[in-house]
């Protein structure tokens, strides 16, 4: 069974905060003829709904994934612990790698959502 030393553990669950937490960051709309109260409102909606995006999920699985081919890789160069080693890196790269798509996919559903609401988005 693969136990993740302090130091993965600490990466990963920073990579899964921090994609958890950006879903509306650095959305620009044009601002022009926009009732500023009802775009803070839609926004505050859109962003709820991207909360639906499974962050743990994607995460896990990237970190399995990267486990395995980590656990491959240091048993193809090295020994067992080699291969243990590997396989933290690549949990730790691969869960970081499955939060920031999380982290993406939260963007594009703000975005889309507030497109969706008549909203000129500009990034």
């Amino acid at each position: 069974m693969l136990i993740l030393r302090p130091l993965y553990s600490a990466t990963l669950l920073s990579a899964v905060l921090l994609a958890s937490g950006c879903a509306n960051r650095n959305v620009i709309i044009d601002p022009k003829g926009v009732n500023m109260a009802q775009y803070n409102q839609d926004l505050s909606e859109c962003t709820a709904l991207a909360e639906q995006v499974n962050v743990g999920a994607q995460t896990a699985g990237r970190a399995l994934a990267g486990a395995a081919v980590g656990a491959a890789i240091g048993a193809a160069v090295g020994n067992s612990d080699t291969a243990q080693r590997g396989a933290g890196v690549g949990a730790v790269a691969g869960g970081a790698k499955g939060a920031g798509r999380a982290a993406t996919e939260k963007r594009v559903v703000v975005r889309n959502c507030l497109r969706n609401r008549g909203y000129s988005v500009l990034n």
